[in-house]
């Protein structure tokens, strides 16, 4: 196909996306939408008028207080005006107490001008939004800083302040932020969006004998008086906002890669992740220069809700991944990957947000196709698109869209496979047909053109074509690329091959046809894939004979591997299988990452005794649990 007319399908594709382009963004609120179209780039889940104002450069300094489970502090915000000569500036809040606001000059101005106290109101609760802060400024300067005097809530949803017992050592209290996708604005007032970037400094006050950290560059030795400071050059989206605060220790694994965590954890966990420098070179090579410095990563206690969290300079990790062997670092590579898509060029919305995860996903099956062999990044590979097949099985075809429809809605519904697997999909699909050397060299060129910007998949789809597509007529439609990106289903995408779980699908097939016995599976002699693989593919159904025997001969009941225990608790529960039930709530009452654990209460809610049982144990474990993890069990188990 020639260029020009792949270029006219390509704009025919986008008018049937429904979709206006639009550079100025208004305020969004909470409103019918049914038949509106959405305009391309627009935030519909900030509150803050960003068409407006915009906010450079954040400087916190905030006291941890563990007794009232609270930060205090200030908040001060350089902010360009960029349209307009309004007199209001809007932020987002959500649950923040605000007692003062004050205006100071921009940059250049008379350092002996004193602060001017702002009049401010914080308007109605929008959920899911929050509340906006407005405050009235005083004149309509080009350039100027506004400083809050706040304190965040014990409820605040995007922190967790876990008690003693529910950490490693279990002797001091430990708080963690998750910001993303729109919590950051529960412990700080700003612009809550991910098209805003900004610098920041921070300086954050302890108690004795803890240790905060942030993601940004900082002295990586305990601070004798418990004041920690952090500086970020970099402009990132507020979502990357972190802090943590806890009895941590150091432990450098190369020249520009270490882990943070408790003492208790701080050797199994270099480890786990020794490989993390390699990792970060490999990157390089793949992607083009690491634009952050160092890579460290801190390990979080286990009520962390997710695998990993991107933040720069410092990813936040799960300890459910420190399996001993090694066999789960898939979560460095994918937040290491993080470093290029998402955290370098970023999703504008988070309707855009399979530009985030999908391209993540294949920048980490790279990493570990380089670093580990192509054999374990095609098993991993297959089991990611059973995953995908499993959540299209299930979800509603609107939640099936990459480009999806969230408004008026908590974009953390959003957080499903779609994004991730069937994003990475669409992307091995687009190099079945222009070669993977042509795919490879266009994301290189592609990250090094957006570095430090926020896009839309408007964006993405018009530089897709005269770097890419053009250079291939004919290998792809327009119609092609809006099936993949609006409609639902996965019609178009390629199956990955394993020869090795191939070999343990034949296994399996004997082990249920009779053919085997449990104790003769080759299951020592298996990677954690293919043990995962032999697990996941059971059948819904298993004869109570044949788990005695999984259970007896592979000691499934007590794996200490999370994903393999996580597989098993599964299978138990669709069967009934009485022996695992006090290691089920065990693991229910420990383990507070999402993926782990909000199937399993799932799958408990399907039968009278399942529920019962999820109850007993949800009393029990909700305490522990993050507030994002509650929040989605509570709607599940009640």
């Amino acid at each position: 196909m020639p260029p020009r007319a792949l270029r006219g399908q390509l704009l025919a594709a986008l008018t049937a996306l429904a979709l206006t382009a639009c550079a100025a963004q208004p305020a969004p609120e909470v409103e019918a939408h049914e038949s509106a179209p959405i305009e391309s780039g627009r935030d519909y889940h900030t509150l803050a008028n960003v068409d407006e104002f915009r906010v450079r450069h954040l400087a916190l300094d905030l006291t941890v207080d563990f007794a009232a489970r609270r930060l205090k502090g200030t908040a001060s915000l350089d902010v360009d005006r960029i349209a307009g000569t309004g007199r209001t500036l809007v932020l987002d809040t959500r649950g923040l107490d605000v007692s003062a606001v004050e205006w100071q000059p921009g940059a250049g101005a008379d350092a002996g001008v004193r602060a001017m106290p702002l009049s401010f109101s914080i308007g109605p609760e929008q959920a899911p939004l929050g509340a906006p802060l407005s405050i009235a400024l005083p004149s309509t300067a080009k350039s100027f800083v506004v400083r809050i005097h706040y304190a965040t809530r014990p409820e605040a949803s995007g922190l967790q302040w876990v008690v003693p017992a529910g950490t490693a050592g279990k002797l001091q209290p430990f708080l963690y932020s998750q910001s993303q996708a729109i919590h950051a604005r529960s412990w700080v007032p700003l612009q809550d969006s991910p098209q805003v970037r900004m610098s920041f400094d921070a300086t954050v006050r302890v108690p004795p004998g803890l240790r905060a950290l942030m993601g940004a560059e900082h002295d990586p030795a305990p601070g004798a008086d418990g004041v920690y400071r952090f500086h970020m050059p970099q402009p990132i989206p507020s979502y990357l906002l972190a802090i943590a605060v806890g009895r941590i220790d150091f432990r450098p694994i190369g020249a520009r890669t270490g882990v943070y965590a408790e003492p208790e954890v701080i050797d199994a966990a270099a480890h786990e992740f020794a490989d993390t420098e390699k990792m970060l070179e490999t990157g390089e090579q793949l992607f083009g220069p690491y634009r952050w410095g160092r890579y460290d990563v801190l390990i979080l206690p286990p009520s962390f809700p997710f695998g990993g969290m991107e933040n720069p300079r410092l990813s936040f990790i799960t300890p459910t991944v420190i399996a001993g062997d090694r066999s789960l670092v898939s979560v460095i590579a994918h937040e290491l990957a993080h470093s290029w898509s998402g955290n370098l060029v970023t999703n504008a919305t988070w309707r855009d947000f399979w530009l985030n995860e999908g391209f993540t996903v294949y920048l980490e099956r790279r990493i570990m196709a380089a670093v580990y062999g192509r054999r374990r990044a095609a098993m991993e590979d297959l089991l990611g698109y059973q995953s995908l097949e499993n959540e299209v099985a299930t979800l509603p075809p609107a939640e099936q869209i990459l480009a999806i429809d969230l408004r008026g809605r908590d974009p953390d519904e959003g957080v499903t496979d779609i994004p991730y697997e069937k994003g990475h999909a669409f992307l091995g699909w687009l190099e079945s047909r222009v070669g993977a050397a042509s795919l490879h060299a266009f994301l290189k060129a592609y990250f090094a053109h957006f570095s430090f910007e926020s896009i839309s998949v408007e964006q993405f789809l018009a530089y897709l074509e005269p770097e890419l597509l053009s250079k291939h007529p004919g290998a792809v439609t327009a119609a092609e690329l809006h099936r993949w990106i609006d409609e639902p289903g996965m019609a178009l995408a390629i199956r990955p091959q394993s020869d090795a779980l191939m070999r343990v699908e034949a296994v399996r097939t004997a082990f249920l046809a009779g053919e085997t016995t449990a104790a003769a599976l080759p299951y020592a002699r298996w990677t954690t894939q293919e043990r995962l693989y032999f697990l996941n593919n059971l059948p819904a159904s298993v004869p109570r004979a044949q788990l005695d025997a999984l259970d007896a001969a592979l000691h499934l009941t007590d794996a200490t591997n999370s994903e393999i225990a996580f597989s098993w608790f599964g299978i138990a529960i669709r069967n009934e299988y009485a022996p695992a039930w006090p290691r089920l709530e065990q693991y229910l009452v420990s383990v507070g990452r999402r993926k782990l654990i909000v199937p399993l209460y799932t799958s408990l809610m399907k039968t009278p005794s399942g529920a019962e049982r999820a109850h007993a144990i949800y009393a029990r474990a909700r305490p522990g649990y993050h507030p994002i993890t509650a929040a989605t069990l509570d709607a599940i188990v009640h």
